[in-house]
């Protein structure tokens, strides 16, 4: 990050002119999921990274019961006491981000008074980059410094997630807010989403990118459908769990016991469960990859989650296709996928460095010629989780 760097100076401008103080900085990046798709809710395995997309936070106590918030891309002010019997979601929408994080603090009896932020980002909104955790993840970080509040990773973790599922009411998983904050430069890192164990695997960043094509398309099957797919898993658990007592969730599950029962399933059913034990074996194969560096294998089984995605758990989209049938094509492409909760939104391909320009041309081109439509790129890497920004690092 540079001096120059107009986010910083807006944020820095901001608060020497309304706040007549110098912020603490904290950068929180967004993320991608690599491998490991609808897993997380099954207490499977998950394969995200922190991404070079980010959210920048300036924080400063104001020795005052008010929390005074700016979010500078919307140029909006909002403000609120810091006091659990009194905090109200907002019809803003961008606050109840914050606010959660307040009022789970709060309630977790972790003192807190009130505080000045101005926040803002090159994190796409709708894209898929997770830019909600990136603030929860952010703020939570930040207030720990300036506040020597000695919170540790996990609960940060921990309280960013509750604030999202119970103040903004959305009921994500606990991976967008985990790599937040545990996310390394040059590595992904494979979450186990029933001990939240966790192990970092290399990812080279001067090779190979992370290109992002952005359908532009969101069906408004996706949350429906989501719970629907929640649902199938469960009622194929509950098959599996008459004969196998120790069978909790679809992590407790191998192939063989499937097929060993599989004229109890619904078709439907069978598919789905079948789908996420696959790709929860995806995933530690994947791993395996990248500590042998074998590229190659790994772009495969992107290929492969795609189609378990689009065959057996039904959540890809028509657009989703074509972008990964035309990645497939396409010289310098390692793997492709769709990302997410599925029926639009974005795919992930991993490019060879010195082809994503001509990458990102014919994707373009082909996806254009093909639906009509245009889509978004954006060029991503793999970096550190959140971290103060000090001084010295923003001169440079």
């Amino acid at each position: 990050m540079r001096q120059q760097d107009p986010l910083y100076l807006r944020i820095q401008d901001y608060f020497l002119k309304e706040f007549k103080t110098d912020p603490l900085f904290i950068k929180s990046p967004g993320r991608v999921n690599l491998i490991g798709e609808h897993t997380d809710y099954n207490n499977g395995f998950v394969l995200p990274a922190a991404i070079d997309k980010y959210i920048l936070l300036g924080l400063a106590p104001n020795n005052t019961d008010t929390c005074r918030l700016y979010a500078a891309n919307l140029d909006e002010y909002f403000e609120f006491i810091v006091n659990a019997n009194t905090i109200a979601k907002s019809e803003l929408g961008w606050p109840n981000y914050i606010m959660g994080v307040v009022d789970q603090l709060l309630k977790n009896d972790i003192g807190l008074q009130g505080f000045d932020c101005v926040f803002g980002g090159n994190i796409p909104i709708g894209a898929g980059m997770s830019s909600s955790a990136a603030i929860e993840g952010g703020l939570i970080y930040g207030l720990s410094e300036v506040f020597n509040l000695n919170i540790d990773n996990l609960t940060k973790v921990k309280l960013a997630q509750k604030a999202e599922n119970d103040f903004v009411g959305v009921q994500c998983g606990i991976m967008d807010q985990f790599i937040n904050i545990f996310g390394k430069e040059n590595h992904a890192l494979k979450l186990d989403c029933r001990s939240l164990d966790y192990e970092y695997f290399p990812f080279d960043n001067h090779d190979f990118r992370i290109v992002l094509c952005d359908s532009n398309v969101k069906h408004d099957l996706a949350t429906s459908e989501y719970n629907v797919r929640r649902q199938q898993c469960e009622e194929g658990v509950k098959i599996l769990h008459s004969h196998y007592p120790d069978v909790n969730s679809l992590r407790d599950v191998d192939l063989e016991m499937i097929e060993s029962h599989k004229t109890e399933f619904n078709p439907v059913i069978l598919k789905r469960c079948e789908y996420v034990v696959e790709e929860n074996q995806r995933v530690n194969d994947a791993c395996q990859d990248l500590i042998n560096g074998d590229f190659i294998s790994f772009g495969q089984r992107m290929f492969d989650s795609h189609d378990g995605l689009k065959n057996k758990y039904e959540v890809s989209c028509n657009e989703l296709d074509i972008l990964v049938d035309i990645a497939k094509e396409i010289e310098g492409v390692y793997g492709s996928r769709m990302m997410g909760g599925g029926f639009g939104g974005c795919t992930i391909n991993i490019v060879q460095k010195d082809k994503v320009e001509d990458f990102a041309q014919k994707i373009q081109k082909s996806y254009t010629e093909q639906t009509g439509n245009n889509i978004k790129i954006y060029r991503t890497k793999i970096e550190n989780g959140v971290s103060t920004v000090y001084q010295s690092e923003i001169s440079k």
